[in-house]
């Protein structure tokens, strides 16, 4: 042990597992800003990185001519909150990753290559020449302008919408991005125009109440009771299970919560599953309060995180609202933490850094010492267990808000039904009814495309990927085959390529529903929701305000249409092909399937018009959908978690998926009993599984294999990969060979 003092530890976007031991700069002292969390440059090799100090420590293991000092310290202050900082090891630990990536996960990239900490505060507002110029253009010509020949500005549709928004008053990026991208392009021309100068600087000013901008519906009891338990005790932590059934306000609860914190002087974090359900919820957020609000997701530029980052970390955002990553947001005064559809798989992230970011918003909100609050309609299993043992406590919303009432729930014998594309008889007469009552009808496929494979009735083949053990989809529209697994492609053949035949589509995709629908109800407006329909930043806004405006009657799609929406006019939902999970490997999959059928339902009646669900199924007399219908989602959970205790899966035990992929599968597979071997003998309590192939053993052109972890303890697991994981990262391997290692796994394949 070499002794130094100080010694700063740093953490570096590396995939290996440790800090980096730097000494100070030159002439720096501690006054200079040795706080963890502040961002410090440091020679890393031949190159110059930017790292954040993790610790100061007394002394390095490392000899002291092996110690360079660093090059400078960017920060006086902690640029990563030290809860952030804490959190991020912690979830280092836990998920057995390199502390560097998890840190770098958490910055948005221009603070993480060194950007200021505080935006200079960049408003822009008209000249008396930009007035004038839009009084002009918004005045209509009249004949005697025309006589007089005076001169009009002409201005383009996007040099227009520009010099409106500052009509009323100065104007910050994020409201001038309502142009598009390329705003500043526009904001260039009217400077030079001489339309529009920068404001002079203002103060931050980051406080704000809880005033509301508009008052919200009357609670139910059931709602109030909620609001009023979670509210109870501010500044302590617990965790709160809201159970509300689709339709029963959980979003209305969340903003009475929101606005008691923000009484406080206090901010919120709202974290959603996907970057569709964003807007949506954005939007009930700015019609009731007049804060602040600061927005993550990955659909925005680097530059537009860092700003929400700012915004976040120094409070001038009152509540911070995001998909996954936005756990890791800087709160300056942490209030509450709410997650949405806790139970939702998107929560989890499947590459990379694989942690969930619902675990660790109940983690953050522990150390912080606040409320969080895990709200579905259909909780996941490990949250209802949970609060079965008490760790969470539950608050149920049994019933829909106002006057609406619970679809009513069927299902339909595709044994004994005439099926036209995937459609039942029952179900065509049931959507032309619908239609006929001025109701709108919802049809769910979750598989996009026009048909999961082409089939040869001459030779038997199927569309293979030649990359992928795996069909190619028919893509019908496109004239293509595409792999959903790895992106292949390849032009839709006229016939067999074996033996020439006749070739055809083989089952339904929602791009073959959409083509029966119009023909079978061509005057009913129809919209399909898919990712190949919807792909680009706005789309899904503006399909599902044509939705909310009564301009689709028909509307097919994917998982897209499951998430949070409210469609008030839709009376029917008719779901296609119920069947996916009933007979799946994964021990997830039932789990899944009677969430997806809970939440498709639950799109159904949410108005004062009743609802109905009609499930088409093969399988009918199935215990999973005999219990759903018969004593619903807590009747399905109850048996499903006797099911897992019985054969000690999840939540009964702790599972760690050791993955490897390699050229050929002999590879992988020898990986991993290497990897076993030096596991062994493994810790009390702890079994290792495998290795076998993975269920899609050949995926984008490498083979992989699996071994899995497991054990009925956490504390037990987690010391055995500590140990295990970490020896296999100082052993020699097949350089062809690449591992990672999925603690919780969400699947098993």
């Amino acid at each position: 042990m070499t002794t130094h003092s100080p010694i700063l530890r740093v953490a570096i976007d590396t995939p290996l597992r440790k800090l980096f031991d730097y000494l100070p700069p030159p002439q720096a002292s501690r006054d200079t800003g040795w706080v963890p969390g502040a961002r410090v440059r440091v020679p890393f090799g031949r190159r110059r990185l930017v790292g954040i100090l993790v610790e100061v420590a007394d002394a390095s293991t490392l000899p002291p001519e092996k110690l360079r000092p660093a090059i400078e310290m960017l920060d006086a202050e902690p640029a990563m909150p030290v809860d952030v900082v804490a959190l991020a090891k912690w979830a280092a630990d836990y998920y057995q990753h390199a502390i560097g990536e998890v840190i770098a996960a958490a910055l948005p990239g221009p603070i993480r290559d060194g950007a200021a900490l505080i935006e200079r505060a960049e408003r822009w507002e008209l000249t008396d020449e930009g007035h004038a110029a839009i009084r002009a253009a918004q005045q209509p010509k009249s004949a005697s302008d025309e006589s007089r020949d005076m001169p009009r500005p002409r201005l383009g549709p996007r040099q227009r919408t520009l010099l409106e928004l500052l009509q009323a008053g100065s104007a910050a990026p994020g409201i001038l991005e309502r142009i598009g991208d390329r705003w500043r392009d526009i904001l260039r021309g009217a400077l030079a125009k001489g339309w529009v100068q920068e404001s002079a600087p203002t103060p931050a000013n980051p406080t704000w109440t809880g005033e509301i901008a508009g008052p919200g519906p009357a609670l139910t009891p059931a709602q109030a009771e909620a609001v009023e338990q979670v509210v109870a005790a501010p500044n302590a932590f617990h965790t709160w299970l809201l159970h509300g059934v689709t339709g029963s306000g959980k979003t209305e609860v969340y903003l009475r919560i929101v606005e008691r914190v923000l009484a406080s002087q206090r901010q919120a974090l709202v974290l959603v599953p996907e970057i569709t359900l964003t807007p949506q919820l954005v939007g009930r957020f700015e019609k009731r309060f007049k804060a602040p609000l600061a927005v993550f997701h990955s659909g925005l530029t680097e530059v537009q995180r860092a700003t929400a980052w700012r915004r976040a970390r120094s409070g001038d955002a009152a509540i911070v609202i995001g998909t996954r990553s936005a756990v890791f947001a800087p709160l300056a005064r942490p209030g509450v933490f709410i997650v949405d559809e806790e139970h939702d798989s998107s929560y989890k992230q499947q590459d990379g850094f694989r942690y969930s970011a619902r675990d660790l918003a109940i983690v953050r909100a522990q150390r912080a010492g606040v409320p969080v609050v895990l709200g579905s309609a259909t909780p996941s299993l490990e949250s209802i267990e949970n609060a079965r043992q008490g760790r969470f406590t539950r608050l149920s919303l049994p019933e829909r808000a106002g006057s609406a009432r619970h679809p009513r729930l069927m299902l339909v014998d595709l044994r004994r039904e005439n099926v036209e594309s995937g459609l039942a008889g029952t179900a065509v007469f049931a959507i032309e009814r619908h239609l006929d009552a001025g109701g709108q009808v919802l049809v769910y496929l979750n598989r996009r495309g026009y048909a999961p494979t082409l089939f040869c009735p001459g030779c038997g083949w199927m569309a293979p990927c030649r990359n992928c053990d795996a069909r190619m989809t028919v893509h019908l529209k496109s004239r293509r085959l595409e792999c959903h697994h790895c992106g292949a492609h390849d032009r839709l053949p006229l016939g067999c390529p074996k033996c020439g035949h006749e070739v055809k589509p083989l089952g339904q995709g929602t791009e073959r529903v959409e083509d029966v629908l119009r023909d079978r109800f061509p005057h009913a407006p129809l919209l399909r929701f898919d990712r190949d329909v919807v792909r680009h930043r706005g789309e899904l806004e503006s399909m599902l305000g044509r939705v909310t405006a009564g301009e689709a009657r028909l509307l097919v799609g994917t998982q897209m249409l499951t998430k949070g929406h409210d469609f008030p006019d839709v009376t029917l939902v008719v779901i296609v092909h119920a069947d996916q999970g009933l007979f799946s490997a994964d021990f997830r999959a039932s789990e899944r399937l009677a969430q997806t059928i809970v939440q498709v339902s639950g799109r159904a009646g949410r108005a004062s018009r009743p609802g109905e669900v009609l499930i088409q199924t093969e399988f009918p007399e199935h215990p999973l959908l005999r219990s759903l219908l018969d004593r619903g989602y807590d009747g399905f959970a109850e048996a499903a978690l006797d099911e897992r205790k019985a054969a000690s899966w999840p939540p009964f035990s702790r599972l760690a998926l050791l993955r490897a992929d390699a050229p050929k599968l002999e590879t992988a597979l020898q990986f991993l009993l290497d990897a076993r071997t030096a596991g062994e003998p493994v810790a009390d309590g702890v079994e290792l599984l495998g290795p076998v192939p993975a269920t899609m053993a050949r995926r984008a052109g490498r083979f992989n294999a699996q071994l899995l972890a497991q054990s009925a303890s956490r504390v037990h697991l987690q010391r055995f990969l500590s140990s295990w994981i970490g020896g296999l990262e100082g052993t020699r391997r097949d350089s062809r060979v690449h591992w990672s290692v999925d603690v919780d796994p969400n699947d098993l394949y």
